[in-house]
């Protein structure tokens, strides 16, 4: 079999500098050997993995060999988490008929009738910060995110049930993003339920605890719609939900079949896992690049400063400059490194090389986003790459691509893009500190994130009147 150049070192060894310096691992592989690659870090009996940053493989990857490959056996570490159901478990047909199915609930306008919810969301959870005090940006992201996955996704009213979940997801969360817990989603072995005092079992109780609660919660949404009547106006009035939970209930396949609550659990524990952490990264690498560069900071707010103030959350959200730095903050340190591998089901020929079955191939992510021919000077923060010029699917994809590429990307730049620009309108920070250039990113869970602990001083709060006119009331401490 031929396979592109690789390292001489153990597999094992291999594994353990992809967990210890994935970045810096990857870098040094693609300076070596180039556009592709073979690694052997699946553990000590690691099959071939293999690495793609050329477009031209990538595009074939994602297009003319898409049927040569098994997708869902590779995110079996993810089914603790997300169970069987899950869109990102299915191949084939199924998962085709799935991601038809959810599509309309998570693009167009089934995701801008979200915009508004989402910006009073940041506004009220920003309200509490006052001039002078100091947020932690990635804090503060996550639990503005959580709280949008809460309300926006999952369609939750404040209440009893609400703040129950909310606190069990927290914990959750956080267990996942842990070294202790995220190892066990690697290791079947260690997935062993020996009481509520014992890690994985821990883990059980608590996904039983949020399962409960989340089945509650499709019941009465599911009788709520049930109870409405059969002919609705268009568009929907401010009574009937447009989240997304409630429009996932309302779809049906072709045979007219709707979801089932498993599927209706498993997909929302799907968008609640790669939807809430990525989304916070992101955003947390858009303020530090933001307020590591003036002239950024100066041309994203004389953008912002001059709409109105009513302006609609769909325009808002397609401001030239803003969608610049939101993009380039997914270029530079994208939140995953790696599109979804595949595994070859039969024997297949791509650039030269001949993969047999069992064979991973990997759309690199992190390193097509850095290839000097796509993007001089890859490791700067240019905003400006998106003004001038359309890049392809194939050189430009923080949300994977193809027909696996990630269900929630619209949301997920939608609801970026939101939050930061309603942050960078009603309020001014400075840093509380020198932001230093970036070295070696920081892991978080399955993402990556600034290391040290990115703080900024409130030192502006701008406040509408009630009638919400143009006129500005800014307070401040200088």
């Amino acid at each position: 079999m031929k396979l592109p150049e690789d390292p001489t070192t153990p597999a094992l060894l291999q594994t353990l500098h992809m967990i210890a310096d994935p970045t810096g691992f990857l870098d040094t592989c693609a300076q070596r050997y180039g556009d592709a690659f073979t690694l052997r870090v699946l553990g000590s009996s690691s099959p071939p993995v293999v690495f793609f940053s050329d477009p031209e493989a990538i595009q074939a990857i994602y297009t003319q060999l898409a049927d040569q490959f098994e997708l869902g056996k590779v995110t079996h570490v993810f089914r603790p988490l997300t169970g069987d159901r899950s869109l990102i478990m299915q191949d084939g047909t199924s998962h085709q008929n799935q991601r038809q199915l959810l599509m309309p609930a998570l693009y167009g306008e089934g995701l801008f009738r979200c915009g508004e919810l989402i910006c009073t969301i940041t506004r009220q959870k920003a309200a509490t910060w006052s001039v002078g005090s100091v947020i932690s940006v990635q804090e503060q992201m996550l639990e503005i995110s959580l709280e949008i996955i809460l309300r926006v996704v999952f369609g939750m009213q404040l209440g009893q049930r609400y703040t129950r979940l909310k606190a069990l997801l927290h914990t959750l969360l956080e267990w996942v993003n842990s070294p202790l817990y995220s190892v066990q989603f690697f290791l079947p072995p260690l997935q062993q339920d020996l009481g509520r005092w014992s890690p994985w079992g821990r883990f059980v109780h608590l996904r039983q605890q949020i399962d409960e609660l989340l089945y509650a919660e499709i019941a009465e949404r599911r009788q709520w719609i049930a109870d409405q009547p059969t002919e609705r106006s268009e568009p929907p009035q401010p009574s009937e939900p447009t989240d997304i939970l409630s429009l996932l209930i309302a779809a049906r396949d072709s045979e007219g079949q709707p979801l089932s609550d498993q599927e209706l659990r498993d997909q929302l524990m799907t968008l609640l896992l790669l939807g809430h952490e990525t989304t916070a990264s992101g955003l947390t690498w858009a303020f530090y690049w933001i307020y590591q560069n003036p002239a950024i900071l100066l041309c994203l707010r004389s953008e912002l400063e001059h709409l109105p103030t009513d302006i609609d959350p769909v325009q808002l959200s397609q401001q030239p400059y803003l969608t610049a730095v939101c993009k380039e903050a997914l270029r530079v340190y994208p939140i995953a490194l790696i599109s979804q591998p595949r595994k070859v089901k039969q024997t297949i020929k791509l650039k030269g090389y001949e993969f047999e079955p069992g064979t991973v191939l990997v759309p690199c992510i992190y390193l097509a986003h850095r290839r000097a021919q796509t993007y001089p000077e890859a490791d700067q923060f240019r905003p400006e790459r998106f003004l001038n010029c359309k890049l392809s699917p194939y050189e430009y994809f923080p949300f994977g691509g193809g027909n696996r590429s990630c269900i929630g990307m619209a949301l997920a730049l939608f609801e970026m893009k939101l939050i930061l620009a309603t942050l960078m309108r009603y309020y001014q920070f400075t840093p509380t500190r020198p932001i230093q250039p970036i070295h070696r990113p920081a892991r978080r869970g399955i993402t990556f994130v600034p290391p040290g602990n990115l703080q900024l001083r409130v030192t502006a709060k701008q406040t509408l009147p009630a009638a919400e006119q143009d006129s500005h009331v800014l307070t401040s401490d200088f």
